[in-house]
């Protein structure tokens, strides 16, 4: 019997041993899988304003940029501009020799006074009745043919004297005084940059958003702490066939620092949503079926949601609402390409 009794006493002791250590081991390996469970960043979804921009590059142009050539040929007399000079619109700038064209027009004047002359003499004439009509007709037409040759000296004889066409700073003198000049001969370079406009080319899918008085900002940047923020005043009419993009125009009044040429940034915000759920970009994934989704966290495992993804934008993407997002509900930012739904996950 005693040996009996410590048998069962010893296979008693054996069974809870065994227990134990298999409750240990449970123990060890749920504390081991823990362990292992991905480590992930996450983040809350947000309720705030959302922000879209269309960001194109661009340049300040002008219409009064201009080179001032000269219409005929001859020796240039007299540079009567220097560079930086501010000019009114009518200002000589310069003058070419026309002493020949001055001969000519004394010359022609004379003949057309003798040629008036001869006229009233016919005229006389065809009152008394003895003048031809042939004599009479031909005297008019030797007056008219001289006037209309004394016109058009006059004409070229005013092309002699260059002048501004319109009121601006004279930026480069390329002509010297004793040159000869041909015609198209460049003189002066005229730049006025008071009014200047804002051009871009935009992307044509971009088209229904922008209109004529849609608000844009313009940065620049070789000058990092200047902004200017202008309306559109007009949308170009043609789509370049060669990138697909068309031109749009702000034009700056009262202009003292941009210069034509000079690069420039234009942002046209075409989306601002007052309040919306926001989240970070590097959350949203996208699955085999073409589908975007994020991982939520609820109770310690990521749960896959399927979202509607409204527009992206400076690292944030704007998402619609659902039954399964919510303000201060926790998102996968970090880490979620090693988990699937319902992993058991460690928060960093």
């Amino acid at each position: 019997m005693k040996t009996t009794k410590a048998k069962i006493f010893g296979f008693a002791f054996l069974a809870g041993s065994l227990l134990v250590l298999q409750s240990c081991g449970e123990e060890v390996s749920e504390e081991k899988e823990v362990d292992q469970a991905p480590l992930v960043h996450v983040s809350e979804i947000e309720m705030k304003p959302f922000t879209h921009e269309i960001r194109v590059q661009g340049t300040v142009a002008t219409d009064q940029d201009i080179i001032l050539n000269s219409e005929m040929g001859g020796l240039i007399t007299k540079i009567r501009v220097k560079a930086g000079q501010k000019v009114s619109k009518g200002t000589v700038i310069a003058s070419i020799d026309a002493s020949i064209l001055a001969s000519n027009l004394v010359e022609l004047q004379t003949q057309l006074e003798y040629a008036k002359y001869m006229l009233d003499k016919q005229e006389q004439l065809n009152k008394k009745g003895v003048g031809s009509e042939m004599n009479l007709e031909t005297a008019k037409n030797q007056v008219k043919s001289l006037e209309t040759k004394i016109n058009s000296l006059g004409t070229q004889k005013g092309k002699a004297v260059i002048r501004a066409p319109f009121s601006g700073v004279i930026d480069q003198v390329f002509a010297r005084e004793g040159q000869m000049a041909g015609p198209a001969s460049p003189i002066v370079r005229l730049v006025n940059n008071s009014k200047v406009d804002i051009i871009a080319m935009v992307s044509e899918k971009h088209l229904a958003k922008i209109k004529v008085g849609t608000e844009i900002n313009v940065t620049f940047p070789n000058y990092s702490d200047t902004s200017i923020d202008l309306t559109i005043t007009n949308v170009g009419n043609y789509i370049e066939p060669t990138n697909r993009t068309f031109r749009i125009m702000a034009a700056v009044d009262k202009n003292e620092v941009l210069l034509p040429n000079m690069l420039v940034e234009v942002r046209v915000t075409d989306l601002y949503v007052p309040m919306g759920f926001v989240i970070p970009s590097t959350s949203v994934q996208r699955d085999q079926e073409g589908e975007d989704f994020i991982y939520i966290i609820v109770n310690g495992k990521s749960q896959k949601v399927i979202i509607n993804v409204i527009e992206k934008f400076n690292g944030e993407t704007l998402i619609k609402d659902s039954k399964e997002i919510g303000k201060g509900v926790q998102i996968v930012i970090k880490g979620a390409k090693g988990i699937v739904d319902g992993t058991a996950i460690r928060l960093k």
